[in-house]
């Protein structure tokens, strides 16, 4: 059975807490938009395609149970309210691109239908088919990654060797509606018999590597080894790595990404080692908007984050702390290329993005 993040249906829409694993399964009801902010923000729900789904599917939540008559006010009223949903969405964790293109294409859309003249119970009904077909729609796009990393990867092997991947942080069915991207692209190689091993790191501080990556790895029966965020570039120096596979928060026009802290080092590591650095991510990650990554805002998180750990301080008193979430890696590191549902692109060649 395949894990789930996000249950949605009947009415209802749950979250699996991800704080509370791998000690605890369990789902958190979800009731408003409000709700939803809050398990982003606290990181209930990680994950930028994760975070863009339960953002929008709480907007759907809500938009569901309003009544709305045919006349033009209240086309005005249901545009205002998705309008201010999602304005308040995309503040919750913002250097994730994937809930601020949610919410700019779903306002554009209900602009597009109360121009046309569309009336309220329309626009209603059309705005929670799309919004909730996106379930289904990740799913399919992760499927499409992974067939397209590991057939990148595999091709820089020799013959029918197996290969052994190092990944960061986690990107699987848990930040994800299911399958995942750069976890989707090791789900893939397994599936195909040609996995001999995947290294995650534990990902401090949240430790969504040894909490979150080693519980699916474990899952699906997956071979795997933990390790420490200090001993990537040992393991790439001791190891036969193939490659190095990580996911995306955003990755920007001239290739640069931002990722978890310490997918920069990674990558360091990777390229001093000649060990092939990839990045997977649907093609919803990219923002062509930004020219570089300078221009990224990286969301910085509470000292408590580093200085506890489940209550218990493990930290002097006294000490200062600086505990970005995110970090830049520069286009000329990513020289595996950049894996999206489109095809892999070197990542400072990235194209010009699909016609919708």
């Amino acid at each position: 059975m395949s894990l789930e993040a996000i249950r949605y249906g009947n009415g209802r829409l749950e979250i699996l807490n991800q704080l509370l694993l791998p000690a605890e399964t369990v789902y958190e009801e979800l009731k408003s938009a409000n709700d939803a902010w809050q398990a982003i923000r606290t990181m209930k729900v990680r994950g930028a395609p994760a975070i863009a789904i339960v953002g929008t599917l709480s907007v759907a939540l809500e938009l569901s149970k309003q009544s709305y008559s045919d006349s033009a006010e209240d086309a005005s009223q249901l545009q205002e309210f998705i309008q201010s949903k999602f304005d308040h969405l995309k503040t919750a964790r913002p250097t994730a691109v994937n809930i601020a293109d949610a919410a700019k294409r779903f306002k554009l859309r209900a602009n597009e239908l109360v121009s046309s003249e569309t009336t309220a119970p329309v626009i209603q009904r059309t705005l929670l088919s799309e919004m909730e077909a996106m379930l289904a729609d990740d799913v399919a796009t992760n499927k499409a990654i992974g067939r397209e990393g590991a057939r990148s990867i595999l091709d820089k092997v020799e013959g029918d060797k197996k290969v052994v991947i190092l990944t960061h942080c986690n990107t699987g069915s848990l930040a994800t509606a299911g399958y995942g991207t750069a976890l989707g692209v090791i789900r893939s190689l397994h599936e195909m018999g040609r996995l001999e091993h995947v290294y995650c790191t534990e990902t401090r501080p949240y430790n969504q590597g040894a909490r979150l990556t080693a519980y699916e790895l474990v899952h699906d029966r997956i071979p795997g080894t933990l390790l420490c965020d200090s001993m990537g570039a040992l393991l790439m120096k001791e190891r036969s790595v193939s490659a190095v596979v990580v996911g995306a928060d955003r990755v920007v026009a001239n290739g640069d990404t931002a990722n978890k802290i310490g997918t920069y080092q990674l990558a360091i590591a990777a390229k001093y080692h000649g060990v092939p650095f990839y990045v997977a991510a649907p093609w919803s990650t990219i923002d062509l908007r930004l020219a570089s990554g300078d221009e990224i805002t990286i969301e910085e998180r509470s000292s408590e984050e580093m200085f506890y750990v489940k209550g218990q301080r493990v930290a002097a008193e006294g000490i200062g702390c600086w505990n970005p979430a995110f970090d830049v890696t520069p286009a000329e590191l990513i020289t595996g290329g950049i894996i999206t549902e489109l095809g892999v692109f070197k990542a400072d060649e990235l194209p010009s993005p699909p016609a919708d």
